[in-house]
């Protein structure tokens, strides 16, 4: 569909900039507003909403240009918790349906509508913050009187061993995920100083409860941090450590399965004597937290893992222990001396999901009133790779562990395969070139189907303990590793560095052990390229209101090149990126977003700019072959 030039500018969303309440009270009446360049040939612009049920037009007016650009609003009561509405852009001859995913010239459907929510509870301090990631056994040994010694326990017929921090971590088939190296809380603490300098503002950890693996979702006891990392009371003062520096920190949990040598299991008696736990004692109230099958000692585990049984929630009594009882797993952390800001819930897309007996929309919804009672300030950050839009309504879910709408496309974009393609011999053969067009329309895709207020608390990653470090993949060099992490900054939500990855960290490509070295304190880094890159981007992003609460817009996909602008009303952030393997000069409609090209014609790494501003004001630049440039631009 051929589109009129001026559509380009047409624009809105559900922050402040557009939405005099983004969280509105039942009853409360709100206006919204849509802006488009000031010669646009509208004659109305109206508002369609359908409060219960019914068809509802609001005439908007023209209330002011600023910038080059005309603003229209309208207003209307919230008489719903959910609250709909679109934009009809009416011209002499046709109607333009402007809806979060984009603009059509027939009536769209409320798949994509804008949404404003009564009942959600954004938490502000997402929307500014900057996550660092940490697998704790790998980060920093503080105190090596609790290390893993040599043999000093033993699973399933694999020994612990001690390693050296200069040591590469074991393959599975040598290590079996019992090398330690003796990382432990302790040594986060110590490092808070560090986070501070890169310019972290939350912390989350991967599981730190008693578990005898180095990666610990095979937890034994959800109620007592590991003792080698400290235990509980290294937890306590981790915590306060950190919230004194103005800091959060999120914990990791799998409610999903245990591992088998959990007291409420206790298959072998590993750590607890037989007399506890379900596997070998029928009559026990924890028989009921799993899936046996009658009369057999037959279980289930989760993706077929005898080591992983998986948690059964018809149980009340299970759904008791772990977020409804007052002393229960979840809450016991939020509460003092703990404290912590939230959950990240391991395998999330599968929990409580088991065939027939399919209740994680029943539970999600009860495990965020649990954990809101305690703390409403409280993440509740999800694993989801896929399309998880249903989650994230404000019902269950602040947001998932952004692959679907950041890791995986941008990954892509840069010459990696999608990361569930590469588990599939047919699918990874495929060696297509993602556009700029598949970038834009995968992550609109993804954020047109959920309401603003969780689009700006998106946990955005590209790298964690799960996947290979795009950094360490042999065919992908620097520039393209940096445009990713640009683009990653520049997305609508939360960034996350995953441990490491400013340091340049080593490691290995195909598995998991090969993304969970030692961090190389050993090695100078600080004045690394990388190192900048990343310092640079997390305190812009922690201090810059166009990056926290401002809006995003695609500015251009054409061929392999891709611009991104963030922007509010003082200013606009354009991230330019060429995939392209010759310079090619492309088009930059900053005009339609109110903005020109800085007067200094250099972007915020002091790369010098090559551009050309035509009659109209569109701004042609060459852009050159895997390159990336990061522009602040002023308003016009």
């Amino acid at each position: 569909m051929k589109m009129d030039k001026w559509l380009e500018s047409v624009y809105s969303d559900g922050s402040r900039y557009f939405v005099s309440t983004p969280q509105p009270r039942l009853g409360q009446t709100v206006s919204v507003r849509v802006r488009m360049y000031e010669d646009a040939p509208v004659r109305h612009v109206l508002v369609r909403t359908c409060p219960n049920g019914a068809e509802n037009f609001s005439l908007a007016r023209r209330i002011c240009t600023a910038h080059g650009l005309a603003y229209y609003e309208a207003s209307f009561e919230i008489s719903e918790p959910r609250m709909h509405y679109q934009f009809y852009l009416v011209c002499d001859h046709v109607i333009y349906y402007y809806t979060q995913k984009g603009i059509t010239t027939y009536v769209p459907d409320h798949t994509y509508d804008f949404v404003l929510l009564t009942e959600y509870r954004q938490l502000s301090w997402v929307k500014s913050a900057v996550f660092y990631q940490i697998f704790p056994e790998r980060f920093c040994n503080g105190d090596p009187s609790n290390d893993v010694r040599d043999g000093e326990y033993e699973v399933d017929g694999h020994a612990a061993i001690h390693m050296n921090w200069e040591d590469e971590p074991l393959p599975y088939e040598k290590g079996f995920c019992m090398d330690f190296y003796g990382g432990d809380l302790k040594g986060v603490q110590e490092k808070i100083p560090y986070l501070k300098e890169l310019g972290v503002t939350a912390v989350y950890l991967n599981p730190i409860f008693e578990a005898p693996s180095v990666h610990k979702y095979d937890c034994i006891d959800y109620l007592h941090v590991d003792k080698h990392f400290g235990g509980d009371e290294a937890l306590a003062k981790l915590s306060e450590a950190l919230h004194k520096n103005g800091m959060r920190l999120i914990l990791d949990i799998s409610i999903n399965h245990t591992g088998m040598e959990h007291k409420w299991f206790n298959r072998d008696g590993a750590f607890f004597d037989k007399s506890v736990g379900a596997y070998n004692n029928p009559d026990r109230l924890e028989r009921s937290y799993y899936f046996f099958e009658p009369h057999s000692n037959r279980y289930k585990g989760w993706a077929n893992l005898p080591s992983l049984p998986t948690l059964n929630y018809t149980s009340k009594e299970l759904r008791q222990a772990i977020y409804e009882d007052e002393d229960s797993v979840l809450k016991k952390w939020l509460k003092p001396p703990y404290n912590i800001d939230g959950w990240r819930f391991d395998v999330a897309d599968v929990f409580a999901r088991n065939n027939e007996m399919q209740l994680s929309h029943e539970i999600w919804p009860q495990i965020r009133k649990s954990i809101k009672e305690e703390n409403p300030d409280a993440y509740i950050l999800a694993e989801d790779w896929g399309d998880c839009g249903e989650y994230l309504q404000g019902k269950e879910w602040d947001s998932p562990m952004n692959y679907y709408g950041c890791g995986r496309v941008l990954r892509q974009f840069i010459g990696l395969p999608d990361l569930f393609n590469e588990r599939s011999e047919i699918l990874r053969k495929v060696d297509y070139k993602m556009t700029a067009e598949d970038v834009k329309e995968r992550i609109t895709q993804h954020l047109a189907k959920i309401p603003f207020v969780l689009a700006q608390n998106q946990f955005n990653l590209i790298d964690s303990h799960d996947v290979s470090r795009i950094h360490n993949y042999a065919d992908i060099p620097y520039d393209r590793m940096r445009s990713a992490v640009i683009l990653q900054f520049m997305l609508i939500g939360a960034p996350s560095i995953y441990y490491g990855d400013e340091a340049g960290i080593g490691g290995w490509t195909g598995d998991n052990e090969g993304c969970r070295f030692p961090m190389p304190w050993g090695k100078d880094f600080h004045r690394t390229k990388t190192f900048q890159l990343y310092q640079t981007l997390a305190h812009l992003k922690q201090k810059t209101p166009a990056l926290i609460e401002g809006g995003m817009k695609f500015l251009l996909w054409q061929g392999r090149c891709l611009a991104i602008a963030r922007f509010d009303d003082k200013e606009a952030y354009v991230a330019v990126v060429s995939m392209e393997a010759e310079d090619v000069v492309i088009p930059l409609a900053l005009r339609s977003i109110g903005a020109k090209m800085p007067e200094d014609g250099k972007d915020l790494f002091q790369a010098k700019l090559k551009v050309a501003i035509k009659k109209d004001g569109m701004v042609e630049m060459t852009m050159p072959a895997g390159k990336a440039y990061l522009i602040r631009c002023p308003l016009i």
